[in-house]
């Protein structure tokens, strides 16, 4: 998919319905003398409601919606009868997406499962009509409520892609050749920095046709906390994967220093990101022999699970899903 095409970051003003005003209404039937008040309810304001959707994958849809009226309820009317209710709006967004209120940056709702609905902005409540308000000595109410006003708020809409394991690494560390060879994912993969500019996601076959969802996560360098390169406009969708698998090229200058540069531009986004299971893969190891994997063993972390691989040549490839498999299911065989 084009670049173009993957938005995860939208602004929409939205409006949902005023509730209708309750009716003023006496009973002028000949045969029910002094008939008294009859004035309906008025209808509920729209709601502006949130549907997830497995099927959506970006927020390119809402992209030029940029304003999200609900319908007004309806007036309640004579002989007790309730005002329509204002039609809702449903908006449907991709698994993972979090509204937040762009005045005060608080989040609102988060969207996680298929067919999951949440009301984004609530619908103001239908007024009461007169004949609620009859008592023994207000026989004839002359009066009613009006419905109550609609939310008037501008939301924000974020995309975080839910995967089970999310691809960390430098530009030109191999993450999208990886996500190639294990999964059917298609991205773009060429010779120089930055080739990927959205996040890609493959789904990983495993043994006994099961298997789990990976991610290419993008515009990771040194400072990108700080806003260098594609800075943190690609790290939120780290925030929702269940396992980081770092991944650092065999002839980086130093391996464990880059690792650490990784590590600490992702504590300094969000510090929880520490507390996610971590594995470290040293890609490209088809041009290194045994002697340099050994001397290359002593100097990474010792508490790190590590592997070596090569997507190209297909080294470690089985050995790293076993892993990630068993991270993913510790209670699965």
């Amino acid at each position: 998919m084009a670049s173009s095409n993957f938005i995860d970051h939208v602004r929409l003003y939205c409006r949902s319905g005023n509730g209708g005003a309750g009716a003023v209404h006496m009973r002028r039937e000949k045969h029910v003398p002094k008939g008294g008040p009859d004035g309906g309810d008025g209808g509920r304001g729209g709601h502006i409601i949130l549907r997830g959707s497995s099927n959506l994958w970006t927020l390119l849809h809402l992209r030029y919606q940029k304003h999200v009226f609900a319908q007004n309820g309806e007036g309640g009317s004579g002989h007790g009868s309730t005002g329509a209710d204002g039609k809702d709006i449903i908006l449907e967004v991709p698994l993972g997406t979090v509204a937040r209120n762009a005045e005060t940056n608080e989040i609102v709702c988060e969207i996680t499962e298929h067919n999951e609905e949440i009301i984004l902005a609530k619908g103001g409540r239908g007024g009461l009509g007169n004949q609620h308000f009859n008592t023994s000595t207000n026989q004839t109410p002359r009066y009613a409520q009006p419905g109550e006003p609609g939310i008037d708020t501008i939301f924000v809409l974020e995309l975080k892609l839910l995967a089970d394991v999310g691809l960390v690494g430098f530009p030109n560390a191999g993450k999208s050749t990886l996500l190639s060879v294990l999964s059917a994912a298609k991205p773009e993969i060429a010779d120089y920095p930055f080739t990927t500019l959205v996040p890609n996601l493959g789904v990983v076959s495993y043994r006994d046709h099961r298997s789990f969802v990976m991610a290419d996560i993008p515009g990771i360098i040194e400072g990108a906390a700080e806003g260098k390169g594609l800075g943190l406009r690609f790290l939120r969708h780290i925030e929702r994967n269940s396992l980081l698998l770092f991944l650092v090229p065999a002839d980086a200058d130093d391996v464990a220093k880059e690792y650490e540069i990784l590590l600490g531009e992702l504590t300094k986004y969000n510090p929880e990101l520490l507390d996610k299971e971590r594995i470290l893969a040293i890609s490209k190891t088809d041009m290194l022999d045994e002697q340099m994997i050994e001397e290359m063993k002593e100097m990474l972390p010792k508490t790190l699970p590590t592997l070596f691989i090569s997507s190209v040549a297909n080294i470690g490839l089985q050995e790293l899903k076993d892993l990630l498999w068993s991270k993913l299911n510790p209670a699965k065989p």
